[in-house]
């Protein structure tokens, strides 16, 4: 019988973490596990081949990225369903099956994103609502701050409450469930996004393209957070965040919101670093520094 899932991991010298990744998918008859490895050098093909005999391997010889090696998976296969998966996440015991029954309760839900769940057991902010110009205005204007209901709709960090099942603008790419038709109609993976961002444009293009994005909770993953691109870029992680962002704005929105969003950006943080040297901010010793300097790196990447 064919099967349902067809499981994209996409593998990057984290050899130990996509073992335990992959055993975690051990004994599910609904998904084909596929493991694309992008030219790892810590033998991570090596381990597949050897220990599991039962995951399709593709062994490239370039690092294609995260969405162009989902998108080789996604044309290997037939399945309803596409999983993009990173290495370094775990499947806690129900959680695809969870989103399976979501997938049939909600027909028009062409994304289902799990809670992700950090190695402390704590819930990883892992939904955002669309960068558009509003939003970003309500974000800098502070208004979620008086009132959290309205940090708990824009899913801000901090607001959102992560054991409430809705619909969401989009979710954190590190395990996701895909519609076949709404992987179709939104055409995949955009491969120019190489890192960071594609799971933007993924559930942006799905949204236009009539589909919804659904969070739920009870399916649970857990994810060792950033594991491939710490090694890849360290402290340069947010830097890189940024531009591939900007990059997706101003391909997708235009150069008149993109250079809006930015400007509006920039300001907020700017006001928000000189209150942070104001007299009141200071009494916070410690505190007003570290912010202050989060402050100042956050104003730069937007500029």
């Amino acid at each position: 019988m064919p099967a349902e899932v067809a499981v994209a991991i996409v593998s990057w010298n984290t050899r130990d973490l996509l073992r335990e990744c992959l055993r975690s998918f051990e004994g599910l008859d609904s998904a084909e596990v596929w493991v694309v490895d992008n030219a790892s050098s810590d033998g991570s093909s090596d381990m597949v081949r050897d220990e599991f005999p039962w995951v399709r391997l593709e062994a490239l010889d370039e690092n294609l990225g995260f969405g162009a090696a989902v998108n080789l998976v996604a044309s290997k296969s037939s399945a309803p369903w596409i999983a993009p998966a990173n290495a370094d996440v775990e499947l806690r015991p129900g959680a695809l099956s969870e989103l399976l029954c979501a997938g049939q309760r909600f027909p028009r839900a062409g994304v289902l994103a799990p809670r992700l769940e950090l190695p402390s057991g704590e819930p990883q902010h892992s939904v955002y609502a669309f960068p558009t110009v509003p939003f970003t205005a309500l974000f800098n204007v502070g208004l979620h701050t008086r009132w959290r209901w309205l940090g708990d709709r824009l899913c801000l960090e901090g607001f959102w409450d992560p054991e409430r099942e809705r619909d969401v603008d989009w979710a954190l790419g590190a395990f996701l469930l895909v519609r076949r038709t709404a992987w179709e109609a939104a055409g995949g993976f955009d491969a120019q996004q190489w890192m960071y961002a594609e799971d933007l444009d993924l559930g942006w293009r799905v949204a236009r393209a009539g589909f919804t994005t659904r969070y739920v909770p009870s399916a649970r993953v857990l994810h060792h957070a950033s594991a491939a691109t710490t090694q890849a870029w360290g402290d340069e992680r947010t830097a890189r965040w940024l531009r591939s962002t900007y990059s997706w704005m101003l391909r997708r929105r235009g150069v008149v919101r993109t250079r809006a969003t930015a400007a509006i950006n920039v300001l907020g943080a700017y006001l928000r670093a000189v209150l942070l040297r104001s007299a009141y901010f200071r009494m916070w010793g410690g505190l007003h520094r570290r912010a202050g300097f989060a402050s100042r790196a956050e104003l730069e990447g937007h500029r």
